[in-house]
């Protein structure tokens, strides 16, 4: 009889040559291109947990999009670039400082839009306010509505919006609507949504879908975060605020009582064919439908004020985060004054060195943040900074719950700001494409300022004594979040 006998310690040799063999791959190919504070976490991951820290790895590792959509984007952007080198986008306001015309020429070398000028732009700080004030401009159109959103549900708050564009389609104008997939799957309305825009007859599509069975995957996280609305290329809207109630029709958030504060500017002049421009492009990466044969793009006219505006497009189509890089450049510059309003802080080395080097350098810096969260990790890995930028003397205002502060804005000295969909957190740099606006003009920062004015008024203040009486499993909390903030 034969009998045949396992030796154990063949198992070992091989088990042991493999997990050395993952160890040393992981140490050539995590880092490569890769923050180190991202590629260190990453490595710890797959050394502490090896199995799921590689599955995690292979399957959201890789912040960029697919070749195929860089390539897209690569050949949009050449050719906006190009198309607009030349052309008048308004004159310029004068006396502009070096250090702008700086800011303005790294936004255009990673991929901005031209500086326009002559341009108008109107704050809406109203939740209902802003939807309602959009459907009254779908209302007016006569050529198109390019309508283009994160989250985009159709209920009783955003009625008046749908019956706008249901309207605007009998009336023969060409309606085009893009809302991201994985933000919208699953959530309340979701399929009522869709069935209304196929039956009013626009034009849309899924943004980033992921439907492997249909030939469309990239790294699942990925996020098209991008606000906007454009109009006949004459008004345009953009901002923080999505197509939804102010509830976002959660449960969790009805049984909270959250509500969502944001903020939308209304702009028109030349820079309304730059919103238009991020539009076209991300509806070209969806459809491969080019419209700029139909759409005279840089066809612009002057808006009702003399606003320097430049629209800044970012996400993991750009080869640099445009965003991170604004910020850092504006909170260098800044010489008397900086306050950001952002849902999710939660900074790199190089931002949290910039907020507390201003600090440093005795200017006034403020932040906005809100007294409670609805995302516990994103929410405890914030509050992780909050001691380090205390102690720097960063004053942070903390607007009061059961509302959620989601504007996403920052202001330099009075005379400078930006506002738009990009927060100050690492998957807004690295994960989400985004849309900020520059903004160089005294009358805009008047009225920035009166909405901050209308945010401290609603909010406390929070104090390093107060916050060196935090319990302990805050602590600890705080902390385990942190370190998953850098796996990206």
């Amino acid at each position: 009889m034969l009998t045949i006998t396992f030796d154990a310690s063949w198992w070992l040799v091989l088990v042991f040559f493999f997990d050395l063999t993952v160890r040393i791959l992981a140490i050539i190919i995590v880092p490569r291109n890769r923050r180190p504070s991202s590629a260190t976490a990453w490595l710890l991951a797959i050394y502490f947990i090896p199995i799921i820290g590689v599955f995690l790895f292979l399957l959201i590792g890789n912040p960029r999009l697919p070749r195929k959509r860089r390539r897209k984007q690569e050949r949009i952007n050449e050719y906006i670039h190009d198309t607009s080198a030349h052309l008048d986008f308004g004159t310029l306001r004068p006396n502009a400082p070096e250090w702008f015309t700086s800011i303005v020429t790294l936004n255009r070398n990673l991929g901005a839009m031209p500086l326009a000028g002559d341009n108008g732009a109107h704050l809406i700080s109203d939740y209902q306010e802003s939807l309602d004030a959009m459907a009254a401009a779908i209302a007016e159109a006569k050529r198109y509505v390019h309508v283009e959103f994160y989250i985009l549900q159709s209920d009783a708050s955003t009625e008046g919006f749908f019956r706008a564009m249901e309207e605007a389609v009998e009336r023969g104008v060409t309606v085009r609507v893009l809302l991201d997939h994985w933000a919208n799957r699953g959530k309340p309305f979701y399929r009522k949504t869709v069935k209304r825009l196929r039956a009013m007859g626009v034009q849309w599509q899924l943004m980033l879908p992921v439907q492997p069975l249909k030939g469309k995957y990239q790294r699942p996280d990925l996020r098209n975060h991008r606000k906007l609305l454009v109009v006949d290329g004459i008004v345009a809207f953009m901002g923080s605020q999505n197509v939804t109630d102010s509830t976002y029709n959660l449960r969790k958030n009805l049984k909270r009582g959250l509500h969502w504060v944001d903020l939308m500017v209304r702009v028109e002049g030349p820079v309304v064919a730059s919103v238009n421009a991020v539009f076209l492009s991300d509806w070209y990466s969806e459809t491969d439908e080019i419209l700029t044969d139909d759409i005279d793009l840089f066809s612009v006219t002057a808006g009702p004020g003399d606003l320097d505006c430049q629209i800044v497009p970012s996400g993991p189509g750009f080869e640099f985060e445009n965003n991170l890089r604004l910020f850092l450049g504006l909170m260098y510059y800044a010489q008397r004054k900086v306050i950001v309003v952002s849902p999710y802080f939660v900074p790199d080395e190089a931002l949290l060195n910039a907020i507390t080097t201003a600090c440093h350098r005795g200017l006034q810096v403020e932040l906005f943040v809100s007294e409670e969260g609805d995302q516990a990790v994103v929410f405890h890995a914030q509050r992780s900074y909050y001691e380090v930028l205390l102690r720097a003397g960063v004053k942070i205002w903390m607007y009061r719950k059961p509302f959620i502060l989601h504007s996403k804005s920052m202001t330099i000295d009075d005379e400078v700001a930006i506002i738009g969909s990009s927060n100050m957190d690492m998957r807004s740099f690295g994960l989400n494409m985004e849309i900020s606006m520059l903004v160089r003009g005294e009358e805009f920062i008047r009225e920035m300022r009166g909405v901050e004015q209308q945010y401290r008024d609603l909010s406390r203040e929070l104090t390093l004594e107060e916050w060196e009486k935090q319990p302990l499993r805050s602590t600890v909390l705080d902390n385990l979040a942190r370190l998953t903030s850098a796996l990206q």
